[in-house]
Formats: C-alpha cells, structure tokens, sequence
C-alpha cells in the first residue's frame, strides 16, 4: 500500500481504535461489531495486531483515556495495573513505576528505568513528559526492558504515547471544564488541509485550579496559605506534508509552562522533637503528636513558612520523515525522527515542612535544572513472505545544567542545639523551652570539664572542651553548580522470522555506546563552616568525654550544608561505557484464537553521576559516579481471542533479575544513590477486554501480582558502605511502590437513546495491595491498600457535534499517600550498632518525624464539549 492510502488509512483507523475501548459512534466508524483484531499498536515500530504482538501492551485509545479522566501520565494508573506514578517535592521530581521498577527523580543525573517516548520521540526523564498531553490518540504501555528498539532507558518498560495528527478532513473541537477548587479549563483544536498536499493541526490549552492543602504559614514569609494548585497552558502545533504517495512528513512544534505552587507535605508522625518546633514557630510549628506518638490522622493540613514555588518550562520541535522504497529489498520503508527539546525547572522549596525557620530554597534561578537534548533516529523496515525486518541507528547529545542552593533559617541554629543535646544527654529531646536553655546544650554530670555550650547566631562556644568560633550562620549555606554532558550511539535491529504460517522467531539487538562527563564547583558561604571547623579543631578532646558517639556529634556539626570539607571543591569526572542488550522470542499460533509465547530481553540503564553533596560519614566521597543497571527478563504468555474474536483474554508469568539497580533514597539530609547488588521482579500479568453483544458496552479490566525483593547484600557489597545503617532494611524484604496485587476493571456504555441524541457512562476503578512508599523502608512510611474510582456520564448529540459531561475522579475521596519520607533533621530512626533483628533499625528509638506528599482528593465538574 502506499504511504498516502496508509496515512489516510490511519485516521481512519484512529476511529477504529477509539472505538475499540470507548466504543462511541462504533456503528458510524465501521461495518459489523467491532472485534480484537481493531486494536493496532506500534510496540514493535510497526503496526500490529495486539493480539499478534509477543510481550505485554496495555493499549489504551483516546476515548478511553478520555472516559477515565486521563489527562497526564500520572493519571494513567487508574487503567493500567503495575503501573505507579509519584510525585513528591515538585512536579519536576515525577517518577514512573513498572511491576516494582522505577527510578526516584529527584536527581537529573539519573535516567529513568521505564522511558517515555511521545511521536516517536524519546524523554530522558520522566518529568519532562509529564503534563497536558493534549489530543490522544493512544498510549502504549509495554512492560519489560524494552531496550532493543525504545533504547536504553527502558530497562522496566517504555509509556508510548501516540497524539492526533493532522488530518485533511476539516474538523475542530473545543471544550470549557469547571469543578470544585476553582478549577477551569480551556481547550480546543483545529484540523484540516491547507492544499491538496499539506495539513496542519493545532491545540491549546489552559487550566487553572486551587490547591489541595491548606497551609498555616509559622514565621513566613509565605503568604500563600494553599499549595499543589495548578497553572498551566500548552500549545501544540503539526504540518503534514504528503508531496508524493510515497512520502510523508510530519512537522511538531510544542510549548508548556507551569507556574504553580506545589508541593508541600504534611506531618503523619509527628515526633518528640514537636515541642521544640513548636516554640520555634509563630503558633503552631506542626501537627501535634499522637499519643506515644504514635500514626496521625489523615489530614490536608500542612505548615510551610517558605513558599513552594515552581516555574517549569518544556519546548520542543521534531520531524518525521516517511518514504516507501518499493524497488528496494522488495519494498521497504525509510523513517527519520530528528528532534531538539529544552525542558527548565525552577523552583523554591520548603525544606522542612514545618512553620519554624529551619531550612529552604529560593526560587531565584539558583535551584533547578535544565535539559537539552538533541535526537536522530533512522529506521529501515521492510517485510517479504518469511522475514519481516529492521534496522537502525538512533543518536543524542544531551547537556543538564543544574544549580543546588541551600539556606539556612533563623531557627537553624537552636533546632540543632536540640539534636545535639538529645545525642549527649540521650533522654527525651524534649527539653526545657525556657529562653535560657534554647540554642544550649550540655551532658549531664559533664560542665566545666566536660563538654558543653551554646549556638548562638555570631556567638561563641563555652565549657572546657567545647568547639571555639561562632555557631552556624544563617541564610545561604552554599551555592553549587554541575554541568553534565552525553552523547550516546546505538545500532539495532528487529527480525521476525516466520517458520511456518504457526511458528514465528524474533531476534533483536541493540549495542550502544555510551559518554558521560560532569563538571561541578561546591562553594561554601564564607563562615557557614566555622562550626564543623571548631567541632573538627576539638575532636579529640570531644572524643575523651563522647568515646563512642563522637563520630554522631561531630556529624551533625558537618551536615553537606556545613561541612567545610565541601568548600572549593571542584569536580570533573568523564566515563564511557558499551553495552550489549537485546531480545529472543519464540511464538506459536495454535489456531487463529490462541498464541503462546517464550521470551528473553536484556535491557539496560546508563550510569551516570549524583549532581548532589554526598559524603560518607564527614568526608565527602571522592566520586559522584554510579555503575549502569542491567536487567535480564524471562516471559511466558498466551493471548487468547474468543466469542467471535470479541473478547480477549491475555496472561503472562515474568522474571526479571536486575543488577547494580540504581537507588535514590533521601536519608534525612540529602539524596544518595546507591547500587543495590540485585532485585528481582516475579509475578503474572493478566488482562481482557470484552465488547459485549449489548450494542454500546464493553468492559476491561487486568490484574499484576508482584513479588519484588532485594537480593541479600551487606555493606561490604556497596559502593558507599557508610550508608547500610539506613538501608539494612532492604536485604531480602520486598522492594517499596511494588504493591503485591494492583487491578483495574472498567464499564463502558454509550449508545443512541433516539431523539438524534446518544448517552453514556463510564466507571473506571483500581485497587492496589499495601506497599511502603520509602526507599528505606521503614516501618511508618507502609500505605495500606486502597481503591480508586473514576467516573462519567455523558448526554449529547449523536453526532457528537456537542457532548455534556458530568465527572468525577476519586469518587470514594480514597484518602492515600503518595510518598511518605523523613522529616528534615528531627529525630532519627536507626542506632549506631546492629539490633536483635539484625538490621540498624530499632522501633523504640525512632524519634523521627514523618512527612508525607498526598494524593489528590475527589475532585468534580462538568465539561462541555463541541465536535465538527
């Protein structure tokens, strides 16, 4: 077929695809009942049957995600199990989860372990892929290292979302939103050609809501008294070139922005230190504790004396390039992806989710990142009776630039004092409040010729053998820069071999070639180092009265913040690497109803190098850089298609073993990546799909059982053995967001109700199992499990020329975190010697607060929408 039949072909097939979950104007869009065999995926850079497709694609079509309420890739979970989406300190920080494996995204020197690829093009991070996707088309969701043709980040699984192009029948829509909080929104688009060879599309957007907390400000400055609001607007436009009927090219050129408030988080174990924060605060510095402080109530109340701001910007323009060979290799088709994008985040933070002055970061240009990536992708695909083949070559240089500034509050200096002084006295920090004793501390039985003094703002230490010079200065702690650079190469190949018209084997292979370097600068604020100098220039004398704890005084007193070993530290590391990673399948068609498969894939994650201040112990650790995670993947599955090729009924058992998987955990003072040696992901992925008989409705639904676990390891097999104290908990325990059981199932009806006018509802729902949401896994930061509901009901022409909806998402208004994570310096959770259970943990010394991101509550509203 020629490429313009096929093009054309596509938009019709767009239709088809919508009604393959939505099922609206099914009966318009085609002759008969709509089956199986409608759904057309791209998992394999080409089209494709899903049915004839040997791995695990869940295929979503734009009606559906449209019923489901999908917007962004974080709203994708509601339809797609083993999929978990967070966010935490910033929508810049979003990761994306597949069956247990993802990467945590605070860090833009990691890559993500489940790769985002938007018309082809790939995103280095899951971030930068988050927001108002616009006009859908569908998304692809592909489970399983997917690293011979979707690349080397995608060692869990690859989120492919197709969007609407341009089509050369004329055609606009518009729809306004309202809901509770305040939110509106706009959108609309228009399609059509521009001559007989050209078509253009063009979408915008805009939405706005208030945010989800409310706020008690402490100290301030902040004035804003709610947080995780939304404001945000997108514009997207498309040219369609068709100058031969072999030959097409598609034209993108989009442009977003978010200028929000987001995010803060909230206490859900508020620890002993409370008393102290309290006083430090203008009121209430934080939720009061339980009894025995123990789990707190659900509550979107949150304390931030700093502003939470954030300033995201995502640009981009690719081309597509398409050309039929039909006298080359018997026909063949030549495909080029070139793209540029530039992705910016600019935020402040409020580092200590507290009304007291503790910590914080200004959103002046100074902390934030940047991303520019330059692409090329060429493929060679062609087909003959018995091979279907391709090869490839895919390129890109990238460059982040980020900056990391970090403050330290007027309260700084006397919540220190507390931990101090806890640490010495080792009773209950809750100490005196009275003026005297407030930025004071000293061991009991231990004055003059012990260790004492005071931390004063300009003031000095006193007692015998107490650290000299002044205490820790307030304001800006330090001010540090990096510059990553990568170029990355890669050649591949996908072959089907058709053995018999039953028997089919594919062979992939992908090796690239990898070059990372990072420059960086760490520089102090002149005097914010005194007090670790002083504490460092008394060690000794420290250590005569401390013995043991000496190395933990002396510890806070050298915080990333403060140590002075960080001062005038430059960096400059370059590394390359070359990896192997491909894939093995072996399928056999018992009869058109049921095809079984066997399957070997080896993906792969590059290293890379921690953009942070890391230190074990004090001493700052003399390499940012982290190994390349690899995974291996076994799979077996049937996919079944029944009742005249109306229901389908998929299940496949995985086993994937990775190795050196990257961790990004915050342990309470910075972020620290870590190799952890091995984690294995087993379990079983099942889904169906069933258009019904009953004219308008179908139902779909799946289920993924997990069993995700660390490997046995010490602290002899890390890279930094200093920080197994707080990850002893990770040896052979089930690795966090990897939930046992996660399960999905919606209804969805709409049919013509006469009057030239048609209804309908849609119900969307997905139930997970318990899980931890902290990579260190304690105890307190477990989300039990819960159920979320999203619905429908739509009134309008049958025609569709216009459509009134009523929605809902999280109809139950399910009460559920997103991330649960230490509290900034108030308490601690692990002891300095290993416990009865064999970890560091001790459940009657953890005086740590914990603090969580929440996930939305219900929201509602009404939409109108007007078709042509």
């Amino acid at each position: 077929m020629r490429l313009i039949n096929l093009l054309r072909a596509t938009v019709s097939g767009a239709v088809v695809g919508a009604c393959a979950f939505g099922l609206a104007g099914t009966a318009a869009a085609q002759d008969g009942p709509t089956t199986i065999d409608d759904i057309i995926v791209t998992a394999q850079k080409r089209e494709q049957s899903l049915q004839d497709v040997p791995i695990v694609v869940t295929s979503l079509s734009g009606e559906m995600l449209e019923d489901a309420g999908v917007r962004d890739i974080k709203d994708l979970q509601i339809v797609t199990p083993g999929l978990v989406v967070t966010s935490n300190s910033s929508e810049a920080a979003t990761t994306a989860r597949i069956r247990g494996v993802g990467t945590v995204g605070d860090n833009p020197g990691l890559e993500s372990s489940v790769g985002v690829v938007i018309d082809g093009v790939y995103r280095s991070r899951n971030s930068v892929g988050f927001g108002d996707l616009g006009e859908l088309s569908r998304i692809e969701v592909l489970k399983g290292p997917q690293g011979t043709l979707f690349g080397k980040n995608t060692s869990a699984g690859v989120i492919n979302i197709i969007t609407e192009s341009p089509s050369f029948t004329p055609g606009y829509n518009a729809e306004l939103t309202i809901g509770n909080y305040g939110a509106m929104g706009a959108a609309g688009s228009v399609t059509g050609p521009i001559n007989d060879q050209m078509a253009m599309r063009l979408y915008a957007g805009r939405r706005v809501r208030d945010g989800f907390y409310n706020v008690d400000t402490g100290d301030g400055p902040r004035t804003e008294t709610d947080d995780n609001n939304q404001d945000f607007w997108t514009v997207r436009g498309q040219l369609l070139w068709t100058p031969s009927d072999n030959a097409s090219v598609r034209v993108i050129a989009d442009y977003s922005s978010r200028d929000e408030y987001c995010c803060t988080g909230v206490q859900v174990r508020t620890g002993p230190t409370y008393p102290f924060i309290d006083a430090l605060s203008n009121g209430l510095g934080q939720r009061p504790p339980a009894a025995g402080f123990g789990k707190l109530p659900y509550s979107r109340q949150a304390y931030a004396n700093r502003a939470s701001d954030q300033v995201i910007e995502d640009s981009g323009i690719s081309i597509e390039a398409n050309v039929d060979l039909p006298d080359l290799f018997g026909g063949s088709q030549l495909t080029s992806i070139s793209a540029i994008r530039r992705w910016t985040s600019s935020n402040g933070q409020e580092s200590d989710y507290t009304g007291a002055d503790l910590a914080y970061r200004i959103n002046d240009g100074n902390f934030g990142y940047d991303v520019d990536n330059l692409s090329q992708e060429i493929r060679l695909a062609g087909r003959t009776d018995k091979l279907d083949w391709l090869f490839g070559v895919f390129a890109t240089a990238e460059s982040i630039e980020r900056g990391d500034t970090f403050y330290m509050g007027a309260d700084y200096t006397a919540m220190m004092s507390l931990l101090i002084t806890s640490q010495l006295n080792q009773i209950n920090p809750a100490i005196p409040m009275s003026p005297g004793t407030i930025g004071c501390f000293t061991r009991a039985g231990q004055t003059a010729a012990g260790f004492q003094g005071c931390l004063t703002s300009g003031g000095t230490g006193t007692g015998a053998n107490a650290p000299t010079g002044p205490g820790f200065t307030i304001g800006r702690a330090y001010e540090d820069d990096y510059s990553q650079d990568s170029s990355s190469f890669a050649v591949f190949t996908n072959n089907t071999w058709h053995v018999t018209d039953a028997f089919d084997l594919t062979f992939g292979l992908r090796y690239t070639m990898d070059d990372k370097s990072v420059e960086g600068t760490q520089r102090n604020t002149p005097g914010n180092e005194n007090a670790c100098n002083g504490a460092l220039a008394n060690a000794a004398a420290i250590g005569a009265v401390l013995g043991a704890n000496t190395s933990a005084i002396l510890g806070r007193f050298c915080l990333p913040w403060t140590n002075s070993a960080f001062q005038n530290r430059d960096i400059d590391e370059t590394r390359d690497g070359n990896q192997l990673s491909g894939t093995v399948k072996a399928s056999y068609r018992f009869n058109p109803s049921v095809m079984t498969y066997l399957s070997y894939a080896r993906g792969y994650k590059s290293f890379g190098y921690n953009l942070d201040r890391v230190q074990s112990g004090i001493t700052p650790t003399s390499s940012l850089f982290f190994p390349s995670e690899v995974v291996d993947s076994y799979e077996a599955g049937v996919k079944m298609t029944l009742l005249d090729r109306t229901l389908l009924l998929n299940a496949s058992y995985f086993d994937q073993t990775f190795t050196d998987f990257q961790l990004n955990t915050f342990l309470g003072t910075s972020f620290v990546v870590e190799s952890i040696p091995e984690l294995t992901s087993r379990g079983v992925d099942m889904d169906f799909l069933w258009f019904t008989p009953i004219e308008g409705l179908s139902l779909q639904g799946g289920m993924t059982f997990i069993d995700a676990k660390y490997g046995e390891f010490t602290a002899a097999d890390m890279a930094n053995p200093g920080n197994f104290p707080q990850l002893s908990l990770l040896p052979g325990n089930r690795a966090s967001f990897a939930p046992e059981v996660s399960g999905t199932a919606s209804i969805n009806f709409d049919r013509p109700v006469g009057n030239g006018m048609r209804a309908g509802f849609s119900l969307a729902a997905k139930y997970t199992s318990e899980y931890n949401t902290g990579s260190d896994l304690l105890p307190f930061k477990m989300q039990d499990a819960y159920t979320v509901l999203n619905g429908r009901i739509s009134l309008g022409t049958e025609d569709e020329r216009w459509t009134g909806e009523l929605w809902v998402q999280n109809l139950t208004d399910e009460e559920y975190y997103q991330v649960v994570y230490n509290g900034f310096i108030q308490g601690n959770a692990f002891a300095s010697t290993v416990q009865p259970n064999g970890t560091f943990y001790n459940p009657a010394l953890d005086t740590l607060t914990y603090n969580a991101f929440l996930a939305h509550p219900r929201t509602y509203g009404l939409t109108l929408r007007v078709r042509y």
